[in-house]
């Protein structure tokens, strides 16, 4: 049995987390911790709860009683909490913030499993994939491996109004989101830097694949990433379309057939656990409350490919995806504690 505690328990994706593990067969929750709802049930203020546990918050954090601890911060916050405060080394960490997905001065594995398998069932520390990301590598990664993508890659995404977290904002309130549709941070979302190192480790040996596409002057043999972020009126979901125009020009042979490419594609994602590709077109409906990826792709004009992903943004972009981590990290099944069904049309 796996003991568990949960930093920030009372946002969304500590929620949804908590959801999923007190079913889960493998885990026990020993702390959800949130000082300023300490003593009140999880219920409470988790209402989707009422009668599948009796857990209450607590403002402690019992780390020896634990074997991993969920860090379901805002962003910046998880780099802080560690340097003031001491966690085991024998206990795992999985952070859902964005301060340890890029390399650099730590030890944290970047944790999509499709790419990374080997490395997060070894690692301690795990840095999960942001939602944008997760669903915009998936459409991209069977291209980057196989050295087919085109100096500019023009992605457009657009995510629910949960994306945005639980504290009110002038962008999130209901009057504002319903009937509306909107861009923000255009060309210059965070996730773009982990998407960009996740491509360029697929295609270490070729142009280097680079996020920032507002530079004056874009240097030659270069690939850019262009993403437009879209605040939609749904709840729940990503649905993202990338433009993609192959490397080579028409009729070399790096322009390979849509029969190919589909070949590809399912070929990359065999052994997926939770990524699948379609033949038809998607709706964001076939994954909204599950785990699961959908990926298709068109090809038009010869070279140019239209690749169509989807996620649920709190669950494979978030703490689904970090359940299907925590599975893998203590040998598991990778599936565990993740059955879950899309909402029905």
């Amino acid at each position: 049995m796996v003991r568990v505690g949960i930093l920030g328990a009372a946002g969304y994706t500590g929620g949804e987390l908590i959801r999923l593990l007190v079913h889960h067969p493998e885990v026990e929750i020993v702390f959800a911790n949130s000082e300023s709802n300490a003593g009140n049930e999880v219920a409470l203020v988790h209402e989707g709860l009422y009668g599948d546990t009796d857990l209450k918050f607590t403002d402690q954090t019992p780390f020896e009683q634990v074997d991993v601890v969920f860090f379901c911060f805002g962003h910046g916050k998880s780099e802080a909490y560690l340097r003031e405060h001491e966690i085991p080394a024998d206990v795992k960490i999985i952070d859902m913030a964005q301060d340890f997905r890029i390399r650099g001065d730590h030890d944290f594995v970047y944790g999509l499993p499709e790419i990374h398998r080997d490395q997060i069932r070894q690692c301690r520390h795990l840095a999960n994939p942001g939602c944008f990301a997760t669903c915009i590598q998936l459409g991209l990664l069977p291209l980057a491996q196989a050295g087919l993508l085109g100096n500019d890659i023009l992605v457009n995404a657009i995510t629910g109004s949960t994306g945005a977290g639980q504290k009110p904002g002038a962008t999130t309130h209901f009057s504002w989101r319903n009937d509306n549709m909107s861009v923000y941070k255009l060309f210059q979302h965070q996730h773009l830097h982990e998407i960009c190192q996740t491509l360029n480790e697929l295609r270490p040996d070729t142009a280097p694949v680079v996020c920032n596409t507002l530079k004056a002057q874009p240097v030659e043999g270069e690939i850019t990433v262009d993403f437009i972020p879209y605040r939609g009126d749904f709840t729940r979901g990503i649905f993202c379309t990338e433009v993609v125009k192959l490397n080579g020009p028409e009729g070399c042979a790096t322009n390979p057939t849509r029969e190919e490419l589909v070949a590809a594609y399912k070929e990359f994602y065999r052994d997926a656990a939770f990524t699948h590709y379609v033949d038809a077109a998607l709706d964001l409906k076939q994954i909204v409350g599950t785990n699961k990826a959908l990926v298709h792709l068109d090809k038009f004009n010869g070279n140019k490919v239209v690749v169509t992903s989807i996620i649920d943004n709190l669950l494979k972009g978030a703490v689904g995806q970090a359940v299907q981590n925590m599975n893998l990290m203590f040998g598991l099944d990778e599936k565990a504690g993740l059955g879950l069904k899309a909402i029905a049309f």
